[in-house]
């Protein structure tokens, strides 16, 4: 089936005398536009205004062109980028029809090494770039921005908030690991907490994160997949969205965020989710989304180019021994970035998971381990593979 067939025109109007700003060099499939060619492109934006299984949030399906707006007004930066919009997905009879096509989308795009830029809609639409994936055979490594889990019953139908325990257990499974960052305790059932780590799933709470934002950076550069639920966002800076609250991420961390997410060469999708316009103060939180969006574009063209750690004379090799463990750990310090990898014992099936030993860690792992102490996302990573 032709992608075009998925698809209808984005309404935004497009402002041809717009110099210097975003929306230049962006092929816009738009009411005076055609479809566009998908030669020559890094990223693709898709507009997914599905909402029938969003938890208290009706009226999401909005938010697509709306955020596009705010984002094309932004200035460029110092990159070229090479964008089309492919307009919005027509919502399929059901849902999971939704789905369907979407992954269908986003599986397409994969094989042309385009990464999709998914504007939703319900954070439930995560579903879908998971299966593009899965029909695939990928295992992944699931990143979600979010003040909850989502984790829900699966034996009930699916919502924004239960999406992730259907992912969790379908079979065939293809997630390796989920990550959260932004999570609060108080809104959050303590057995779903211990559930993540029964699960060796990496869990940082709202507090952690805002004690040092740049910890979060080696787990965004693990994952292939962000899934980001504005409510993890505080009210004040991004009052779209019924679900959110009085306290978390402040709009610049959130920002940050969306930077390292666009400079990590494993990143190859991503979603924006639950913005919910008639919420919306004065456009605020469509403008943050925005500007998110254009970090994590910013991001993308400031890629070094390290993964798949072929080149490993670009790196420097390191190796400590952990005496009370019995166990040698090697780290890399990249020559170029100063970021670092440790390695995770191998693993029998070597093609299933060879993207996975690798693990993106800190210099303060490091230090950890010449306390002869074994780090802590070191034991984590290891216990997947059991």
């Amino acid at each position: 089936m032709d992608l075009q067939t998925y698809l209808e025109p984005t309404l935004i109007a497009i402002d041809d005398q717009s110099q210097m700003l975003m929306i230049q060099d962006v092929r816009v499939y738009s009411e005076t536009d055609k479809f566009p060619e998908l030669d020559d492109v890094d990223m693709a934006i898709i507009g997914v205004p599905e909402f029938r299984n969003a938890w208290n949030n009706a009226k999401c399906e909005q938010a697509p062109d709306i955020i596009r707006e705010y984002f094309y007004a932004l200035h460029q930066g110092e990159f070229k980028h090479k964008i089309v919009d492919l307009g919005n997905l027509k919502i399929g009879q059901t849902p999971k029809d939704t789905y369907a096509a979407l992954a269908d989308i986003v599986g397409r795009l994969l094989d042309a090494n385009i990464l999709p830029i998914i504007l939703g809609g319900s954070q439930d639409l995560t579903i879908a770039t998971y299966n593009a994936f899965a029909h695939r055979k990928q295992i992944i490594n699931l990143f979600a921005l979010d003040n909850r889990f989502d984790l829900g019953d699966p034996e009930h139908e699916i919502t924004s908030r239960s999406y992730l325990s259907k992912i969790i257990v379908s079979q065939p499974n293809y997630l390796f690991t989920y990550s959260n960052a932004g999570f609060q305790t108080y809104l959050v059932d303590k057995h779903a907490i211990q559930l993540m780590k029964n699960l060796n799933f990496d869990a940082y709470r709202l507090g952690v994160l805002r004690q040092d934002i740049h910890n979060i950076e080696p787990v965004v550069r693990n994952a292939d997949v962000m899934s980001v639920d504005i409510s993890a966002i505080r009210k004040n800076d991004a009052p779209g969205n019924p679900n959110a609250f009085v306290t978390g991420l402040f709009g610049e961390e959130a920002s940050q965020i969306m930077r390292y997410a666009g400079m990590s060469e494993k990143m190859r999708a991503i979603g924006f989710y639950e913005y919910n316009p008639s919420f919306d103060i004065d456009g605020q939180t469509a403008q943050l989304i925005g500007i998110m969006l254009w970090c994590f574009v910013e991001g993308f063209y400031q890629r070094k180019h390290e993964y798949p750690y072929k080149d490993k004379e670009k790196l420097t090799k390191f190796i400590v021994s952990v005496d009370e463990h019995d166990q040698e750990i090697v780290f890399y310090k990249s020559k170029t970035t100063d970021r670092w990898w440790m390695e995770i014992p191998g693993h029998e099936d070597k093609a299933k998971f060879q993207a996975h030993y690798m693990l993106p860690c800190s210099y303060a792992d490091y230090e950890q381990a010449m306390r002869n102490e074994l780090p802590d996302r070191w034991v984590a990573a290891l216990a997947r593979f059991v």
